[in-house]
Order: C-alpha cells, then sequence, then structure tokens
C-alpha cells in the first residue's frame, strides 16, 4: 500500500506547452477530465491554448520571459486552486523531475502526476 488517497480526477492542467500539452488533454478527454492549459502572452496563439476546456495566462504582469514563466510554481498551483484543478501534469522538461514541484502540488492538495516528491 502507497498510503496515499485515491480520488478521481476531473479537471487536469498541463503545465507545459506545444505537443506535450495537447498529448495531455487527449488522453484526458478519452477519461473524461477537463483540462486546462496556461500560457505566457508569447504563447498565446499556441494550439494547446486552444485544444484545452480552459486556459489562463502566465505572468500577466510581464516580468519573465516565457520560460520562466512555466517554472513559476507558485502561480501555476495558485491558478489551479482558483479553477478547481484536482492534477497537474508537468509533461517534460520544465518541472517534471522537480522534487519542490511536486511537493508544492501535493502540500496544495492536487495530484502531482508523477512521482511523488520523495
Amino acid at each position: 500500500s502507497t498510503g496515499r488517497e485515491i480520488r478521481p480526477i476531473k479537471k487536469i492542467m498541463a503545465a507545459n506547452r506545444g505537443e506535450i500539452a495537447i498529448r495531455i488533454f487527449r488522453a484526458a478527454r478519452e477519461l473524461g477530465m477537463e483540462t486546462v492549459a496556461v500560457y505566457p502572452k508569447e504563447d498565446r496563439r499556441n494550439l494547446h491554448v486552444r485544444k484545452a476546456n480552459e486556459s489562463f495566462q502566465l505572468n500577466a504582469n510581464g516580468d519573465l520571459g516565457p520560460v520562466d514563466a512555466y517554472l513559476n510554481i507558485n502561480e501555476l498551483i495558485e491558478i489551479a486552486l482558483a479553477h478547481g484543478v484536482d492534477a497537474i501534469h508537468p509533461g517534460y522538461g520544465f518541472l517534471s523531475e522537480r522534487g519542490d514541484f511536486a511537493a508544492a502540488c501535493e502540500q496544495a492538495g492536487i495530484i502531482f502526476v508523477g512521482p511523488n516528491s520523495q
């Protein structure tokens, strides 16, 4: 037993962009989940933004570059909590191997799709 509570995922956020986010959304839809995209202003016209059920801009004040916007753990968690996200999938790169991101999700009560923070 892992000791982790199992609960259904109704809404999932992809904390990534491009093809990986689109693949996450496709799989999630097949499983009956709602999908959430995040994007910095520079990516606002990217396909992943249109493929999600909901999308939210990162770094609205413009003080970070596009890559750094995807690495802003606090803002990702705030958006997820504000919009009823049950789980966050990091995709690959960016935050996928960051234990502190997994821990922040766990602390916020959000499922991290990936290895636990340990």
